[in-house]
């Protein structure tokens, strides 16, 4: 007889950005008018601070969401996800006499090397309509953050990242820069890179910041074979304890 192996714990830290995409139940419609994606907007806009958690980018597609978010502690974003998720349900059941989930089990998250690969979230986010082809430009997509990052459109729910707001000395320089960062496409390594570490868990960056995740975590934070996790750990801890610093 087989049994079903255990779900894999989510790779969370304090502090650092995570990738989170949540998705419809059977690739299933989330929104189906514009006043369920305000609904859900307001929603995590209420929720987000007593939680904890900033929200640096979204995107509300038709049948699945994606959310770049930092929060204080390691529960914040487990606990909005599921107080968001509750109160959307509950409206949109109310709304259409439905029963029942909308959502395809857990959100699926991945943890990010800042530096390295939060602005190319952003972009990514930003850039899902486009890619889908129901929009040619972000900006003329509605239900994403473009327009409060790159705009300036008043928004209660972005808050922006430290590294966002180092691109320019105010608010203009900001985001003048940050449309620049749109002039060109992200490259399809860095598509599937984010892609793949979200859908599998792990984290988002180069090998030295997997390792030293993994050893504050004492988990594997990158994709590898089953069965030998203390192996691959110990081996992470020692090429940090042997790296030189600075």
């Amino acid at each position: 007889m087989s049994f079903p192996l255990p779900r894999r714990a989510r790779l969370i830290a304090a502090g650092y950005p995570m990738h989170i995409i949540l998705r419809g139940i059977d690739r299933s419609a989330l929104f189906f008018r514009d006043e369920d994606d305000q609904f859900f907007l307001d929603e995590m806009a209420a929720l987000a601070p007593a939680e904890g958690v900033s929200v640096h980018a979204y995107v509300l597609m038709t049948n699945h969401v994606h959310l770049l978010m930092t929060a204080d502690g390691d529960g914040g974003i487990p606990r909005l996800m599921k107080r968001l998720g509750q109160r959307y349900v509950q409206s949109i059941n109310r709304a259409y006499r439905r029963t029942g989930t909308l959502f395809e089990g857990r959100f699926r998250s991945s943890l990010i090397e800042a530096d390295a690969y939060l602005l190319a979230c952003y972009r990514y986010l930003e850039l899902n309509p486009v890619r889908a082809r129901m929009v040619n430009r972000p900006e003329d997509y509605p239900w994403s953050s473009y327009g409060a990052n790159a705009l300036g459109h008043p928004s209660p729910l972005v808050t922006p990242h430290p590294l966002y707001l180092s691109l320019g000395a105010d608010v203009a320089q900001r985001q003048e820069a940050y449309r620049q960062l749109f002039d060109e496409a992200l490259d399809e390594p860095t598509l599937t890179q984010i892609r793949e570490t979200a859908k599998g868990g792990f984290v988002l960056g180069h090998p030295r910041f997997q390792q030293q995740i993994a050893a504050m975590l004492d988990r594997r934070t990158w994709r590898g074979s089953p069965g030998r996790p203390k192996k691959a750990l110990a081996q992470a801890q020692k090429e940090l304890d042997l790296a030189p610093s600075g």
